[in-house]
């Protein structure tokens, strides 16, 4: 089930985006992600929209969107390829006909997830935090398919 957020989730949400980050984003150094926890929940509560994927009492994953930026997407390592991302994408494009992001340059998986689901990438920056390119990318109402034809 996807919902709202509210307050009580957020330690799993910065769990699932700690296990998640350190998995999927291997080429940055781990300390970076430990620095930068305790911003993220600042970050995510005051600034964005937190929409969880629940299962019987369990987050399995989170997105956090501010106006029609996509700041966030993250699957507990051990429920990725089950569909938990694509359902808490399905509900941004349901809420949103415009999603911007940024992905990693270095994280094929992430890429070609987007990709899949209509995105496409427009810069490329960046991230001064981590010193690794971003690519920027967005989704304006194209469905995969209509994007190929």
């Amino acid at each position: 089930m996807i919902r709202l957020g509210v307050e009580k989730d957020m330690d799993a949400v910065l769990e699932i985006w700690l296990l998640a980050s350190l998995q999927s984003h291997d080429f940055v150094n781990a300390s970076s992600w430990w620095q930068v926890q305790e911003d993220l929940r600042v970050r995510y509560l005051e600034q964005s929209t937190i929409w969880v994927c629940e299962e019987r009492g369990e987050l399995l994953g989170f997105m956090a969107l501010a106006d029609d930026y996509l700041a966030a997407l993250f699957v507990r390592p051990d429920r990725q390829g089950r569909g938990v991302g694509h359902a808490l994408l399905t509900k941004a494009k349901g809420l949103l006909s415009e999603l911007r992001a940024k992905v990693y340059v270095e994280n094929d998986e992430a890429v070609r997830f987007y990709r899949h689901h209509g995105f496409v990438i427009e810069g490329e920056e960046l991230d001064p935090m981590t010193g690794h390119s971003l690519y920027l990318i967005r989704y304006a109402g194209q469905t995969p398919a209509a994007q190929s034809a």
